[in-house]
């Protein structure tokens, strides 16, 4: 079974994913913005149980950004990793640009289009642009 790894900034919390992931998708909503200061962010998923962490020195924390979801960060360099959330039970979120290796797939999505900024130009990929759920 293959794998794709990564760490954080500083490499003190290191992370390895089995492949297949679940999914490949650039998120435009507010949050990931702010989270990462960038105006998208690509998230892959994983089910949870297929990720490894290391992380000796305890630097993992996690950031309640929401009701039902919290953000996992390193808290020696700050680099935000990680998403969970009650919505996808069991699935565990990790920022592309983090992985070392090649995953399985290329983003096949835009998510949360509606809320995406102006001020950076998103050329026509033939991704679906999808809106917030429900909405």
């Amino acid at each position: 079974m293959s794998t794709a790894s990564g760490s954080c900034l500083c490499g003190d919390l290191r992370f390895a994913a089995q492949l297949p992931s679940k999914w490949v998708a650039h998120c435009h909503c507010t949050m990931c913005r702010r989270a990462h200061g960038a105006g998208v962010v690509t998230w892959a998923g994983f089910q949870q149980q297929r990720v490894s962490l290391h992380d000796p020195q305890g630097r993992l924390h996690w950031y309640a950004s929401s009701p039902c979801a919290e953000r996992g960060f390193c808290s020696r360099c700050g680099s935000t990793l990680f998403f969970r959330s009650q919505r996808w039970p069991g699935e565990l979120h990790i920022v592309v640009a983090n992985f070392d290796d090649p995953l399985d797939r290329a983003p096949q999505v835009h998510v949360f289009y509606d809320s995406h900024v102006h001020w950076l130009p998103m050329p026509e990929d033939g991704l679906p642009r999808k809106g917030a759920p429900g909405g």
